[in-house]
């Protein structure tokens, strides 16, 4: 465990030395933000409640998932990299995990944008957007939690496509249509409660909720805390499924590796 932290540490230093990158992306970030928050104003402009959700709760909402769907995509793109290069052959004679070194350097990435872009997007949030806070403290440390359940369930999804580049020369269209699919599903765009019925259903029975809904729905009080329970138990059933399913995956694909570009 001891060497994982050192990469998790690693990461953090190697994210520190970026600065122009992180300027660039704050920016962006602020621009998207004040961009939901218009949108969001003229909606509703002519009613005053969207799916039992007044302005301030969908303010609320909007803000936090969106910056929460920053950190559901992970290093997927690294290790689909290292397979075409050929790197992943080399990788494989370290004394580590491979699959579990890319998990802490993910882990470090986020942490550290976590504090370098989000929390100062919040301030903002908070201080001119009408942000709302947790509905109470302990919906705010379980907000913390399934946050976290979130992020990891979004690095196996994306560790799942990043493995599939042992069978395809280029991952890049089934990250295109992941990106899509995460956008809508996992609610990062609109809450899934604005779906049809339908859509909703099918939503239902995905783990993509569970990666941005789910927690900003804590967070706003949409799932009251009762419920709170059982939607964790959900949550961490799918990281574990999800963590199987990328290791058997990645078994079978060691079987039958074949490194594209080595």
């Amino acid at each position: 465990m001891r060497k994982y932290i050192e990469i998790f540490k690693s990461q953090l230093q190697l994210d520190a030395a970026y600065n122009g990158w992180f300027w660039a992306n704050a920016v962006a970030s602020v621009i998207g933000l004040l961009i939901a928050f218009s949108f969001w104003h003229a909606v509703y402009r002519n009613t005053t409640q969207i799916a039992n959700m007044n302005l301030p709760k969908m303010i609320s909402y909007v803000v936090i998932a969106m910056l929460l769907g920053n950190y559901v995509s992970g290093v997927g793109n690294r290790l689909s990299e290292s397979i075409r290069s050929g790197e992943v052959a080399i990788e494989l004679m370290k004394p580590y995990d491979l699959l579990l070194k890319l998990i802490w350097i993910d882990l470090g990435s986020k942490v550290s944008a976590s504090v370098r872009d989000s929390l100062p997007l919040l301030v903002i949030g908070y201080a001119f957007l009408g942000v709302q806070a947790p509905v109470s403290l302990a919906g705010g440390a379980l907000f913390a939690v399934s946050a976290m359940l979130g992020v990891l369930i979004g690095t196996q999804f994306d560790l799942i496509i990043g493995v599939l580049a042992f069978w395809t020369v280029n991952v890049w269209g089934l990250r295109v249509l992941r990106r899509g699919i995460l956008s809508i599903f996992s609610g990062a765009l609109i809450p899934v409660t604005l779906f049809p019925a339908w859509l909703l259903h099918i939503s239902e029975v995905l783990p993509f909720q569970s990666m941005v809904y789910t927690p900003v729905a804590i967070y706003t009080g949409a799932i009251p805390l009762q419920a709170v329970g059982m939607t964790l138990l959900i949550q961490a059933v799918w990281l574990i499924g999800l963590y199987v399913l990328v290791r058997l995956i990645w078994s079978v694909a060691l079987r039958k590796v074949v490194i594209f570009g080595g």
